[in-house]
Parts: C-alpha cells; structure tokens; sequence
C-alpha cells in the first residue's frame, strides 16, 4: 500500500522543484504523477520537443526516492495542433463546433488526431519506456469527467456507418434488429442511416442503443492506441486509466481488459452533492452524515464498482483532500476527514491512494481546489493530517497483499444502464439507482459485495444479484443457467429478461430468455406514481410494508417447485405472487416483481446471506460501514456524533469521522 501525489511542475517555477520533492518525501508519499497537460511543454512546436525540464523534474524524484507516473497529455491537444487541423474538435449534439480553450477538446474518432497522438505517445515511451524512476503510465485523463464520449462530426457519422456494417453486413440485417418497420424508419442504403439526433422526438431505441456501442467502442480503440504503443515501448510498467464516473457512457469493463489495472478519481463531497438525488430513491431520508466527508455509501458503491472491472487491486489516482470546485456547495473539511477516506479507499482494496493535488493552482479553472500547499506555499490542513498518519503506514502496507474475499455480487451491465435511460417508463426508474439501492443494502448488513461485470465468471460468487437485467442474449443465459445449476443463487429484479440484445422486446412471455431460470411468467406489470402503493405479505422475517414505483405479477409454471415467498394483498395485482424462489439444478433464483424500497431489500438481503452465504450480517446505524479486508475490519463513521456497534459480540464506540481497525482470524 502507497502513498501519493499529483504535482503539477510545468506551473511552478524550477527552483521548487527540488524542495518540493523534497517535502513529499518527508510526509511519507512515495509516488508522484506528473505530465496530465504538459503535452505543449512537452512539444511547442510540431516535432519539436523539449525533454530537458521533464528530464530534470524526473531526476530530482528519482535522488529523493520519489517513484513516478507519468499521464500522457492527450487530454488536452496543443493550440498550435488545433490552429493547423480544426476538424480534430468535436462536434456537440447541437451541430456546433467546440472551441480551444476548455481541455478534453478533441474527438477520439478523429485519424488526425489519433496521428499526432501515436507521435507524443511514441516519443514519450521511447525516452523513459525503460526508465527505473518511472514505475507506469496513465493515459490521457478522467474519460467520464468533462470529456463526452459523443461527438456528432461528419467523420462519427460516417464511421458509424461503417460499424454498422461490420456489425449487421446487410441493411435488412439492421432494419429487424432495429425494428424499423416502426413509424416508417425503415432503411435502404447505407447512407440514410446516421447518427442519432437528440433533439428528434420518438428516437429508436435500438438505434440509440447502437450510437451508445459505437461511441463507447471508438472511445476504447483510441484508448487502445495509445496503450498498445506503450506497453511496445516499456519495460516493467504498467499502464492504467483514472475513469470519473459522472458521464457513464463508457463501458469500462470492455476497456479495462487492456490495462494491467483500473484506477479512478475518488471526489467524496463532490460525488455526494451530484449524485445523491440521483442515486437516492425520490422522498428518501437520506443518511445524516457529517456534510464535509461526503456519503459513504455512494463512495463505497464507486470503490466496489472499480475493484470489480478488473482483477487486480485499483488505485485512486486522485484522491480529493480539501476543496473541490465542480459540486454545488465545495465544502472544506476537518481535521480527520482525508485519514478517514485514504483508510476507507485502502478498506475498499485500493493498493495506492494519490492525493490531488500538492500545490494549489493560480491559474484557470481549478483555482479552488485544495492541495497540500496553499497558493502562498503555507501548508494546508491535508499536510498535517497526513504528517500524523505516518505511523500508521506499516499498517496500511500489512493489507497491501490482503484481498477482498466478497461472497456476494451485484450484476453491472452497461448496455442495460442505456437503453433504460432511453425508456424509463417512469421517471423516478434509473439503472444506477436500482445497483445503488441494492448495494447501500448490503452496506447497512456489513455485507462485502463487488460490483462485477455481466460476463464475469460467478464461480466464486455464492450469491449474486441483478437488480435489472434487462437486455439478454443466448450466450449470456446459458452462462447464468450454468452458474445456478451448478449450486449458484442468482436474484433477480423487475424488468429482467424484458428485452434482446438489440433492444426489443422480447417475442416470448416475460422474464423472456430467463423463463426458465425463474420458473415463471409475468403476466401484468405496472407503473405507479410515488404515492400510490399497495400492500403484500410476505414469509420473510421482517419483511413488511407496500410495494410500489413498479409491480409485475408473476405466475410460476407448473410443475416447476416455484416457492411463493411473497404475496400482493392489494391493488391490480391482488393474489398474485410478489417474490418467489424456483430450484434450478444445485442452485436457486428468486425472482422479486416490484421496486423495493432501501429496507425492504435489506430484510430480504439479510435473509439470503444469512441462508445462501452462511454469513452473520450486522445491522449497522445509517452512516457507519464496515469492510473487511483479508483478516482485518475496518469499522468507519461518517457521522458527526459518536456511534456504538456490536462487532464479534462485542460492542464498540466509533467516534465522529474516525473508524477503528479490528484483526481477526477468518479462516
């Protein structure tokens, strides 16, 4: 386990460069990143370029003991590249050209660009591909922050006509799979057929669907570019990415396959302030949390999604320790707040935490973004938090090699996330609260859970969850049947098995391809305003109240051993079950016919860990959540008032914005 932190030398003077390095040494960090927007720096001129200062900033590292990762600069082409060749900006959705000057201003599609591209990369590699001081390589930056996925140039639409090719060979081939025949969108040639236009009303789904594949994918091919060149030209270092999660338009595991791991920029307050009413269901409490540590569930939720893109451990690339300057309030924080998320980060199976930023900026658009070093060079109140956790650095080392064994898993389907966004049906339904509401469950029961791609193997998984799968093909119902018949339990939620792969509803009773692994049908199902809700009995201990938001009834076939665990008692769907429980080979799926509220999914969470896992769950006050890593939990309170847990029998008080360390023998 590794400290951290992101240095910005191109913006200060030379002179501080070594005293810098200097001071990161002393405050324990290890690892620096530099070179994110250094790319005209690096080459004022086409073909030009100027190593001496990076040179010397890499040698000063390298004589304190510093470890170094460069970003290629890519983010942010040079405006001497954008003067020459205009046509590399991107085109936003209203037909209007972006302009230089904003950073992330380039469309991935562009064969101009991806040139100039391979030649920084190309050159970057050659000259430190085999430099001991550099131990990896972060390309470009924060795909799903300020960069769109979706550019609308001449040149997408024209590309996008050719994925559609590769992808359906003939225009009859595209016109069934997305059911054209609908409003009179039926296709010709292949020429009539372009990107889709936002502001059109009655868009199709499945050809919305398929803009989403080919903007993701044009996104991974330029990602793959600048990957491949590097790991041609390195030697021992690895190559990684720091995804942002507040534009979802990128299907991360499919990029992820080519990194040797996965990193992300772990924002707590700025996360919680966007994504709170997003991810909360509508009316929903939320928890009453110390406003300046951000909410640990949705950083949690975020730290399990990353770990379960890959295999290996993730990083946090950049880890916010102060001010932020793109959520609605930017809060400032405590002392105890950056301890309590570098150990929440490393409970969560980070195997390096990097601290945005070392000095804060005088310049453009990041001016109120704290660092470890205020504008005056002063030290900010992240320098001496971080100056009182050295001690507890061979601790954090000790958990470097310690996994996380998580029996539970929550299904994560990018396609599915689209086409829901794209048809709702109701407007309080969206992918990424239904994974959050499940997770925030398993959270409150103390309960490990990754959050791990559709295709995944589920081998080690003894229970795993699908809030929604919504789009299913063969391939991806045969690899579940195998799971389940082979002693697995797959839960799943309303809606699943609704579509095919290409968007359309399924010809075949609903759950469609999944009939037989739920053991029935869904006859009726309805959209309900958030005040109306009907009551159900259920056989599940705890499990009380009244279903709403979204009721199926669902019928189990004959001769199936369908066990009805709940039950509607009123409304349209009156006697028909709610929930059941269908034996498939050695394993069993449960089928659950309405959009549960947050405890509501605890109780019937907490009744099959306990059945399925043979695990204890904890019933943990709102804002306090316990990981375990390897033999050791980590009990955490994001709180602003002290609070008192049973942990092994044993009660324990946790004071506000701290947690406590606890070694077990778990095997």
């Amino acid at each position: 386990m590794r400290l951290g932190v992101c240095y910005y030398p191109e913006q200060w003077q030379e002179s501080q460069w070594l005293q810098d390095a200097q001071m990161m040494r002393e405050l324990g960090l290890r690892i620096v990143r530099i070179g994110v927007f250094t790319w005209t720096k690096l080459e004022p001129k086409p073909g030009i370029y100027e190593w001496d200062w990076f040179d010397k900033v890499i040698s000063i590292f390298e004589k304190v003991g510093l470890q170094v990762v460069i970003a290629t600069p890519t983010a942010a082409p040079p405006a001497w590249l954008i003067y020459q060749h205009p046509e590399i900006l991107p085109v936003d959705e209203n037909g209007n050209r972006w302009k230089f000057g904003s950073g992330f201003h380039f469309c991935p599609n562009s064969p101009v660009y991806k040139t100039y591209v391979e030649k920084i990369v190309t050159a970057l590699g050659k000259r430190y591909g085999e430099n001991a001081t550099i131990i990896g390589w972060q390309i470009d930056n924060s795909f799903g922050s300020s960069h769109s996925t979706s550019c609308y140039c001449e040149g997408c639409d024209v590309a996008f006509q050719n994925w559609l090719k590769e992808g359906y060979e003939t225009i009859e081939q595209l016109n069934d799979a997305w059911g054209t025949i609908y409003l009179n969108q039926t296709y010709t040639s292949w020429e009539e057929v372009h990107i889709p236009n936002p502001k059109n009303k009655n868009k199709n789904p499945s050809h919305q669907l398929d803009y989403f594949r080919f903007s993701s994918f044009i996104l991974q091919n330029y990602a793959s570019y600048q990957i491949d060149t590097l790991k041609n030209l390195t030697k021992n270092q690895f190559v990684t990415h720091n995804f942002s999660y507040q534009d979802q338009n990128l299907d991360i595991p499919k990029l992820s396959k080519f990194l040797d791991f996965v990193s992300w920029n772990s924002s707590p307050t700025g996360y919680a302030e966007t994504l709170a009413s997003l991810l909360y269901m509508p009316g929903e409490k939320t928890p009453d949390l110390a406003y300046e540590v951000g909410d640990p569930y949705i950083t949690g939720f975020f730290h399990a999604w990353t770990r379960g893109m890959c295999v290996e451990p993730f990083w946090v690339m950049e880890q916010q320790i102060g001010q932020i300057d793109w959520g609605k309030v930017n809060p400032g924080i405590r002392p105890g707040t950056i301890r309590l998320w570098t150990w929440h980060a490393v409970a969560n199976g980070a195997e390096a935490v990097l601290y945005q930023r070392w000095r804060a900026t005088r310049y453009g658009s990041g001016q109120f973004q704290s660092a470890f070093l205020r504008h005056d060079g002063s030290f900010d109140l992240g320098y001496a938090e971080l100056s009182s956790m050295k001690p507890e650095a061979p601790v954090m080392t000790q958990l470097k090699d310690e996994a996380i064994k998580s029996t539970v898993a929550i299904l994560v389907n990018y396609e599915d996330m689209w086409a829901l966004d794209f048809q709702p049906h109701n407007d309080q339904i969206n992918y990424q609260r239904l994974l959050f509401n499940y997770y925030r469950a398993l959270s409150r029961l103390g309960v490990s859970v990754d959050l791990v791609p559709s295709d995944k193997d589920l081998t080690e998984y003894r229970l795993v969850v699908a809030p929604i799968l919504y789009l299913t093909d063969q391939e991806m119902v045969a690899r579940l049947e195998a799971y389940v018949a082979r002693g697995g339990a797959i839960v799943f939620g309303p809606r699943s098995g609704f579509k095919t792969d290409t968007n359309l509803v399924s010809e075949k009773s609903l759950p469609g391809a999944l009939r037989s692994l739920v053991g029935g049908w869904v006859s009726d199902w309805q959209s309900l305003p958030d005040d109306v809700n009907f009551p159900f009995r259920s056989d599940i201990h705890g499990l009380r109240g009244e279903a709403g938001n979204w009721i199926e009834a669902i019928h189990p076939d004959e001769n199936e051993g369908v066990k009805i665990l709940a039950r509607y008692l009123g409304g349209p769907l009156a006697g028909s079950a709610a929930i059941t429980e269908h034996v498939y080979g050695a394993g069993v799926t449960y089928y659950i016919g309405f959009n549960a509220k947050n405890e509501q999914i605890k109780q019937i969470l907490g009744y099959l860990v306990s059945e399925i896992c043979n695990e204890n769950v904890l019933d943990l006050p709102d804002g306090v959540v316990v990981n375990q890593r390897g033999n050791h939990r980590i009990a955490f309170n994001f709180t602003r008032n002290e609070k008192t847990i049973v942990l092994d029998d044993k009660m324990t008080t946790i004071p506000p914005r701290d947690f406590r360390f606890f070694l077990r023998d778990w095997s």
